[in-house]
């Protein structure tokens, strides 16, 4: 029996609407949450691996902000990225055209967690418009040089390894039940019981929902080469950074260095927690978010 979301009540009240747009020439499956003739509009922008999911926890808690949650090319329901390489200036590109296709250019305000705030870093450097900017566990650093450099490189092999093996055993190996469990388990720092056994449904749940093995290992490939603070200097908007002291993946000295670099930027970092603020400590993100935004409310907590 799979544990019941500790926000699904949150949610039923904010319940999503789902729709496809097409976008380069691929379908892009995205969902609506809040009214739809809201003043602020914000666009979020997934990790890797992940899908429009992993981000729900958070869409549950605002009230009064039109909030739109799309699946990234390759990843959920989306269709992979059409003539374009999956790296970091293909996404870029996509969510250029997305927010464009939308006719929200210049309007929407864009949010990223971890490789998401890759992506929407690299399409702010690339002219893309938006009044303000929130990234959630941004990813502060290149994962090939810092303490991680070791472990980046043993998944990159992994990666190509489980590419180049037959269909029949490659693709069974990346979603591979104990590999995701191991991965849940280094990221994970809540001790509530049931919150863990959540969040461990939820990653084995959507950690496996891509198209296929060439547009993964692309999609790796750009996470571990591309950093937030390679577009830093190009961010001139404000910018809410919510970060986390036990962030495995983005330590908190490269946190705090991005805070720096990015000329108009505000940190916030949370204590207890580690690269899943998204699941663990939602409400807390939501209520630095509309405080950031000076838009919206945060619900009422039904637990």
């Amino acid at each position: 029996m799979r544990p019941a979301s500790p926000y699904g009540a949150l949610l039923d009240e904010n319940p999503a609407r789902h729709s496809t747009i097409d976008v380069l020439g691929a379908s892009t499956h995205y969902w609506e949450y809040g009214p739809a003739d809201a003043e602020i509009v914000l666009v979020l922008v997934h990790g890797f691996r992940g899908d429009h999911h992993g981000l729900e926890a958070i869409c549950a808690h605002i009230r009064g902000i039109r909030i739109i949650s799309p699946d990234l090319p390759g990843f959920g329901e989306s269709a992979p990225l059409n003539g374009h390489e999956h790296n970091i200036n293909g996404y870029a590109l996509w969510l250029e055209a997305f927010v464009g296709s939308l006719g929200l250019s210049g309007r929407a305000i864009l949010l990223g967690h971890s490789f998401g705030s890759i992506v929407v870093a690299a399409a702010i450097a690339r002219g893309l418009a938006t009044p303000q900017l929130i990234l959630i566990n941004p990813i502060a650093a290149p994962a090939l040089a810092g303490p991680n450099a070791i472990l980046s490189k043993i998944t990159l092999g992994f990666y190509r390894l489980a590419r180049a093996l037959p269909q029949a055993i490659g693709a069974p190996l990346l979603s591979n039940w104990i590999a995701v469990r191991v991965m849940s388990l280094a990221m994970v720092k809540t001790r509530d019981p049931e919150l863990r056994r959540w969040v461990h449904q939820q990653h084995h749940t959507y950690f496996s929902s891509y198209a296929n093995r060439d547009s993964l290992l692309e999609g790796f490939e750009a996470s571990i080469g591309s950093d937030v603070s390679m577009f830093a200097e190009q961010i001139s908007v404000p910018t809410l950074l919510i970060g986390a002291r036990n962030d495995p993946i983005s330590p908190e000295p490269a946190q705090e260095r991005l805070g720096k670099l990015i000329p108009h930027a505000q940190l916030e970092i949370f204590d207890n927690v580690g690269h899943l603020i998204h699941y663990e400590r939602p409400r807390e993100a939501a209520q630095l978010i509309v405080s950031f935004l000076n838009a919206g409310t945060v619900a009422e907590s039904t637990q």
